[in-house]
């Protein structure tokens, strides 16, 4: 087995989306335009109602794929096609947008914690234009697993010892490991090579293969097929990879396709009501 080693530490910029939404942005950055196939990741997080209230209104995408992961407070999605969902703590959506969907998520609370991820994955240039579909994932169909002494993972998409994750059917098959680790625990967890990986930590400090990673940074990763993180006091993080797709990639907004003349029909198609 090869340790993947850091290549970059980057940490996440304030930033503001949907109707006010304070996040912090990790990918999608001036120093990190995207991490193929990986295009944008913002972690919310605010007990502070002020901060979040507002939510996401009627906005479009296309193109590529959007994953919602809640750890804490309620979000109601809604689209255009009439489709509803409630999000909760620990539950997922895992939205294919497609040929185009416009939808909204809403905070269906007025005060307490609100916290969550949301991911953007590309698609393949062949599935841009596929029909949107949704992965409405519950909390109790996301499994845990102990891996090692003092190690939790929780299992979104991809397979880690013989437990497997309800996402399916992503090109570009992806791993989403929610990882828990407790005071000098160690986890090696494998990765295929070919893929494109990254650690998010979001409270506490790892150390991967012997460099440190902080609360609020991004540890892009070099090549191989397992990930070797050491925790020092209690940590939590996200492990990510995915295929890179090495398509070229034009992106306006809430758009992502692979030529400039393709964004301009993805505008043309929402403004006529095509979507």
């Amino acid at each position: 087995m090869t340790q993947r080693s850091v290549q970059r530490v980057l940490v996440g910029h304030p930033a503001t989306d949907g109707a006010g939404v304070r996040m912090t942005r990790v990918i999608a950055t001036p120093e990190l335009d995207h991490f193929d196939p990986f295009l944008l990741l913002d972690e919310f997080r605010s007990d502070d109602a002020d901060d979040y209230i507002a939510g996401f209104p009627d906005h479009p995408h296309r193109g590529f794929e959007t994953v919602t992961y809640m750890l804490a407070g309620a979000m109601q999605h809604a689209d255009n096609q009439g489709n509803t969902g409630l999000l909760g703590p620990g539950s997922v959506q895992w939205m294919t947008a497609g040929r185009g969907i416009v939808h909204s998520e809403m905070p269906q609370q007025e005060d307490g914690l609100m916290w969550g991820f949301q991911l953007w994955v590309n698609l393949p240039a062949s599935d841009k234009m596929t029909e949107p579909r949704y992965q409405d994932i519950p909390a109790s169909d996301v499994p845990e697993i102990t891996f090692g002494e003092g190690v939790k993972v929780k299992i979104i998409a991809g397979g880690l010892a013989g437990s497997t994750g309800p996402v399916s059917g992503v090109a570009t098959d992806p791993r989403y490991f929610d990882v828990r680790l407790a005071p000098g625990s160690i986890a090696e967890l494998p990765t295929p090579n070919e893929h494109n990986a990254f650690v998010y930590v979001y409270d506490g400090a790892v150390e991967i293969d012997g460099t440190a990673v902080s609360k609020g940074h991004i540890a892009l990763l070099g090549s191989g097929d397992v990930v070797r993180l050491q925790a020092g006091g209690d940590v939590r993080l996200l492990l990510i990879a995915g295929r890179p797709l090495d398509e070229p990639v034009a992106r306006y907004g809430p758009f992502v396709m692979n030529t400039a003349e393709e964004i301009r029909q993805a505008v043309t198609d929402y403004q006529s009501g095509r979507f």
